[in-house]
């Protein structure tokens, strides 16, 4: 399959915060051959705001709805930290707020070229 370059992805401490499956194992066996070091996953966004506090994190992937509340705390904590985060669901109903990113992932690590673009790639803002 293939997945795309996820050069910028390596060597980086990627948090993922999910209450199910949303990252499969085919996902996660296709980041860690890149050589990113995933945090997680966490279960609740109180356990991935705990994770901040104790773990290198360069980036995050985020399911929008994680134990019957949304990431938008966390989200929110990511950006005061400057540290680059998307959203990730299944939901096609799922509401993203204004001035958050968002991809949705499926079985296949597909975007994951594209995800490590939006976490990783400099921006033209110099960020």
């Amino acid at each position: 399959m293939e997945i795309g370059d996820l050069g910028l992805m390596a060597g980086k401490h990627l948090l993922i915060v999910e209450s199910g499956d949303l990252v499969a194992d085919e996902v996660r066996l296709a980041l860690t051959q890149a050589g990113v070091v995933i945090v997680g996953p966490a279960a609740s966004v109180e356990i991935g705001l705990a994770l901040l506090d104790i773990v290198r994190i360069d980036g995050a992937i985020l399911d929008i709805r994680i134990e019957g509340e949304t990431a938008f705390p966390l989200a929110e904590r990511l950006q005061d930290t400057r540290i680059s985060f998307v959203f990730a669901m299944f939901h096609a109903d799922a509401d993203i707020a204004p001035g958050y990113g968002g991809y949705r992932l499926n079985e296949s690590p597909a975007a994951l070229a594209e995800i490590g673009e939006a976490l990783f790639a400099p921006r033209a803002n110099g960020g």
